[in-house]
């Protein structure tokens, strides 16, 4: 067939099945896909360890039909097989099919045809009937992602693009159960729609030994990962965690917010990661993110949406504490973001405030998170100690002229320390400096030359030279004498380089 020819005939469909012991069925499977209508067709069968003939019969059909090709490797699972299934495929269509199963041959083409007029359709599936141990008609909902997430409406074998696969990440291969109702919740989640053929298409064998049946028993690592992986997806539809009673999981959520209610503040421009903020509880107690600091508080570098974020979780204050954070007071993350928006309204660089929230037992604050953009600054101050750092002069001084702003519009930064002053080239090569950990920040009606000089010297380190640049810059911007500026952070400073 000639590339003409080929295009016209549509772009290739790859049935990709894993295969494990499955001798018995894997010759009517195959005779019913390669009985399809559709002519741009390809097989990817996978053997994964089977210790039965599997792949002798495989061998025998792609030997005698070139459409066929067959990997075999040692065994790892159905979603790893699967995933190098897709790999080798060459298709831009992917096509599950399990090794028992059966296809109608008009399935593929009608199911091409949906992909290829609607682009907002992500997957196409078969009307489906059992047979085997079980029959008779396959009785699915129509889709919605509300009931996607709490059961799986789509059977395996529904038609997708290759780049959503790619796009999702394959098929989770940590998952030792309902691995397809992961993938379809990664496929879906940010978008698209289904389309279930009314005709039956695919014909689901049932044996009391299959896989599916043995899967029920695996309830609970199901639920466990997939609000693992998902937090934010369960957040938006069922308003927190899948529960194991998943039907009730929508109603559980509500009676838990109530008895624990959060308060939540997203940034108007930040709007698209409000369900990211608040599945940050469970990002947190799975180990999702990469730590950065871990102490009395914690903090994580996530990804969500192609944004990075640091997230600051503070620790669970003592009662009286808790109490008055509850009550009474801004919580620590509150605090972290609007101080953070005055710096900003200041001309005060700090990374981009997006959202805080606070989680209350009652009346008792337990948690709170402060969450920001990651900062462009790739430097800290420590970075400037022990010398050789290049332009360290210029960098010493948009740090001293930053402080100066700072005392100018009466903030005092009460942990000024060494880890909590960002620095680094800006786009147009000037230097910048950001600030950080800003929960402490007092406000003063005017600061003293006095006050501002034990601020700044108090906890940063620095040699002579170091703080004679720093002592010029912050005196000159702020209408000081440079020697009395320096005579006081000399005196004032504790920590010694």
């Amino acid at each position: 067939m000639t590339e003409m020819n080929k295009a016209a005939a549509g772009p290739l469909v790859s049935v990709v099945t894993p295969v494990y012991n499955m001798e018995p069925f894997l010759g009517e499977m195959l005779d019913s896909v390669l009985a399809s209508d559709y002519p741009q067709l390809e097989v990817v069968l996978v053997d994964d360890g089977s210790t039965d003939a599997s792949a002798a019969v495989a061998r025998a059909y792609a030997a005698r039909d070139s459409r066929v090709r067959l990997h075999c490797q040692c065994n790892g699972g159905a979603c790893r097989a699967r995933n190098r299934a897709v790999e080798l495929a060459r298709g831009e269509l992917i096509l599950p099919v399990d090794a028992d199963d059966r296809l109608e041959p008009d399935f593929i083409s009608k199911a091409v045809a949906v992909l290829a007029a609607r682009p907002e359709v992500k997957a196409v599936a078969p009307g489906a009937d059992f047979f085997g141990d079980r029959s008779g008609p396959w009785k699915l909902p129509p889709f919605s992602l509300r009931l996607l997430a709490r059961k799986n409406i789509l059977s395996a074998s529904a038609l997708y693009r290759r780049e959503d696969w790619v796009r999702a990440g394959g098929y989770c291969e940590e998952i030792v159960a309902r691995e397809d109702w992961e993938f379809w919740i990664s496929v879906l989640k940010d978008g698209g729609t289904v389309v279930r053929l009314p005709d039956i298409g695919l014909h689901y064998r049932i044996r009391n030994r299959s896989k599916r049946v043995k899967d029920r028993g695996l309830k609970r690592h199901v639920v466990r990962t997939l609000n693992r992986l998902h937090p934010e997806f369960f957040e938006r539809e069922l308003g927190g965690p899948l529960r194991y009673r998943r039907t009730w999981s929508a109603l559980i959520n509500r009676v838990e917010r109530l008895l624990r209610p959060r308060r939540v503040t997203v940034s108007p421009d930040s709007r698209a990661a409000e369900y990211f903020v608040r599945s940050l509880p469970v990002l947190f107690r799975t180990g999702r993110g990469r730590v950065i600091h871990s102490g009395r508080n914690e903090l994580r570098e996530l990804d969500f949406g192609g944004e990075t974020y640091v997230v600051k979780s503070f620790r669970v204050p003592n009662l009286v504490n808790r109490i008055a954070y509850g009550l009474l007071r801004a919580s620590k993350a509150q605090r972290s973001y609007e101080y953070a928006l005055r710096l900003l309204a200041c001309g005060i660089g700090s990374p981009a405030p997006v959202a805080w929230m606070t989680l209350r037992n009652g009346l008792l604050l337990t948690r709170s998170y402060y969450v920001s953009r990651k900062s462009g600054c790739p430097y800290t101050y420590s970075d400037l100690i022990g010398g050789g750092f290049p332009d360290a002069d210029v960098y010493l001084r948009a740090i001293a002229r930053t402080t100066a702003l700072l005392h100018e519009q009466g903030m005092l930064h009460k942990d000024y320390s060494r880890g909590n002053i960002l620095f680094g080239p800006g786009p147009d090569g000037r230097p910048e400096v950001e600030i950080i950990d800003l929960n402490r920040i007092r406000f003063r009606r005017r600061i003293t030359m006095e006050e501002g000089c034990r601020n700044f010297a108090e906890r940063l380190p620095a040699t002579p030279a170091m703080r004679a640049v720093m002592a010029e810059e912050y005196a000159r911007t702020r209408g000081f004498d440079s020697c009395g500026c320096l005579e006081l952070m000399e005196r004032f400073n504790v920590e010694k380089k």
